[in-house]
């Protein structure tokens, strides 16, 4: 479509970038209303595609209370031990539905409603790369050093986001997510070698 800038997709909304000013010139109705009628036919025309198998990827996980400074809170509110908290994070198969807020942060989900935990009242200025999170429904991964404001439960030494790799997002949509505990001294091991 002719004045048409960008498409965003996101967790469930697309927003579509537009110049009116070129529509303008040739739309027949309001511009509005031009590109949803133009959306609409486009999307008829699609052609059914297969989609891929999703990939399965393992992501080792450290749930030390040095890093992952909620956890203790979180399963003190919960009214469990750290260890049925630690099953119930890794005892399941997330889907990665969307990337965003950063470069290759993965939002995944669902986590068990047992330790589905609200975002933080007051963000966190500073969460360090790597650092696993809870908030509502979810978990993620923040693939850079930055604010937040997720229950972080705990830490991956694999970088989730690299821009000299080929690929700099480790996860992608529709890729399953599987966490897997390691000890303190396996993630600093692994920490080096990355």
């Amino acid at each position: 479509m002719e004045g048409l800038l960008d498409v965003i997709p996101a967790y469930s909304s697309l927003t579509v970038i537009y110049d009116p000013l070129s529509i303008h010139l040739i739309a027949t109705d309001c511009i509005s209303t031009y590109v949803t009628d133009w959306l609409n036919e486009f999307i008829t025309r699609l052609p059914e595609t297969a989609l891929e198998a999703p990939r399965k990827m393992i992501i080792p996980v450290c749930y030390h209370p040095s890093l992952g400074p909620d956890i203790e809170g979180m399963a003190a509110e919960k009214n469990m031990s750290l260890n049925a908290l630690i099953a119930f994070h890794t005892s399941v198969t997330y889907r990665v539905y969307m990337t965003g807020f950063l470069p290759g942060f993965a939002y995944m989900g669902m986590v068990d409603d047992k330790i589905a935990t609200a975002r933080k009242a007051t963000p966190r200025q500073f969460v360090a790369a790597g650092s696993v999170g809870i908030a509502g429904s979810q978990t993620g991964i923040y693939p850079l050093d930055s604010p937040g404001g997720w229950n972080i439960i705990g830490q991956t030494p694999v970088k989730v986001f690299d821009k000299e790799r080929e690929q700099p997002c480790l996860l992608k949509p529709g890729d399953e997510v599987v966490f897997e505990m390691i000890s303190r001294n396996d993630f600093d091991k692994i920490k080096q070698q990355q």
